[in-house]
């Protein structure tokens, strides 16, 4: 059996009223299937981990919701591969699934009680820093040390891998910077003594 949809329309803020609507699948839930169900087919299975990931998918791609006392609820979450409109040809096969939604039973946020958070240290985000905060840092960098790989000034500068990557080529085509290794193992020193600290 397949999963089934129906189409919906999200409401249009004033400005865009008279635009034609972009289509969005909602899943229609196809049943539920309880713990003491799942408990009786896993029972004719070997082991639990052996069973459990087949019988959940048996259930969510019949479209139905998956509940395990203790543990929470699973549905599939059908979504759009492009926009769909009431104009759109073959509008179901626009429809893929994009992935399986769980919500934590009562029962284990209880078991997980109360958490403490702490923040990281590593960086998973970029900060936005202009040119000139940048190479103020670069400067100040360079007045320590005589070169400068990916890594390091990703951490100067607080930013993500391929932020990071981003900036160091910007900055060789700027000539700021150029590369005194090679491609695959890079590493940086100031080009014509841009960052290079006066005598």
């Amino acid at each position: 059996m397949a999963i089934q949809f129906d189409w919906y329309e999200n409401p249009q803020p004033s400005e865009r009223q008279g635009e034609e609507k972009t289509l969005y699948p909602r899943l229609r839930l196809n049943g539920r299937v309880t713990t003491s169900r799942l408990r009786a087919w896993i029972q004719e299975c070997c082991t639990l981990i052996d069973a459990l990931p087949h019988i959940l998918g048996e259930e969510l791609s019949e479209g139905k919701q998956v509940h395990l006392d203790g543990i929470g609820f699973f549905h599939p979450n059908p979504v759009t591969i492009e926009p769909v409109t009431e104009n759109t040809k073959h509008k179901s096969t626009k429809v893929k699934l994009e992935n399986i939604v769980y919500k934590a039973d009562r029962a284990l946020m209880k078991e997980v009680g109360k958490v403490e958070v702490k923040r990281t240290r590593f960086i998973f985000h970029s900060q936005r820093l202009t040119e000139e905060q940048i190479d103020e840092l670069l400067k100040e960098y360079f007045t320590l040390y005589g070169f400068l790989q990916r890594k390091a000034f990703q951490n100067l500068c607080g930013m993500a891998q391929a932020t990071a990557i981003r900036h160091l080529r910007c900055l060789c085509e700027q000539r700021k910077l150029k590369n005194a290794g090679t491609p695959k193992q890079p590493v940086y020193v100031p080009d014509d003594g841009y960052y290079a600290v006066p005598d």
